[in-house]
């Protein structure tokens, strides 16, 4: 199995170095196209789901919206990205979705992550691990 560039970065939510001083970013910050690289795959899931959540917490509260932002129809086939995230979740692309909730940010996340990488190598204890981690007060 050939790690995808999220998998190798260990960001596999694929977030792009605008300069934001993530918790446990890697020595070398971004990749030679300008991805981030974390130092562990749960530093890189808590930076993704962090992300995700803020975008939540200025009041983007539907799929549709948050993906709109995080991966914009400049760079992604957006609409599919929404549909495949809003299929995984079970919920319409327009459905209110609150990622406050622990549980609910963490089954954002895995759809992004396989939406992204078109697969999820990442154990379920990982992934509600470091969204939990994205859920406390802190850098």
């Amino acid at each position: 199995m050939v790690p995808t560039r999220g998998e190798r970065n260990n960001n596999p939510c694929n977030l792009r170095d605008f300069g934001i001083a993530w918790d446990g970013l890697d020595e070398a910050p971004h990749d030679d196209d300008g991805y981030c690289r974390f130092a562990s795959a749960l530093a890189g899931i808590r930076a993704g789901a962090r992300d995700l959540h803020s975008k939540w917490a200025r009041g983007l509260n539907t799929v549709r919206a948050i993906i709109s932002v995080f991966a914009p129809p400049s760079e992604n086939a957006t609409g599919a990205y929404i549909g495949d995230v809003a299929q995984r979740l079970g919920i319409g692309p327009d459905d209110p979705v609150d990622l406050a909730d622990a549980e609910t940010l963490q089954a954002f996340v895995t759809a992004v992550i396989f939406h992204e990488n078109g697969r999820c190598i990442y154990a379920t204890t990982l992934i509600r691990a470091a969204t939990a981690a994205a859920l406390t007060p802190s850098a």
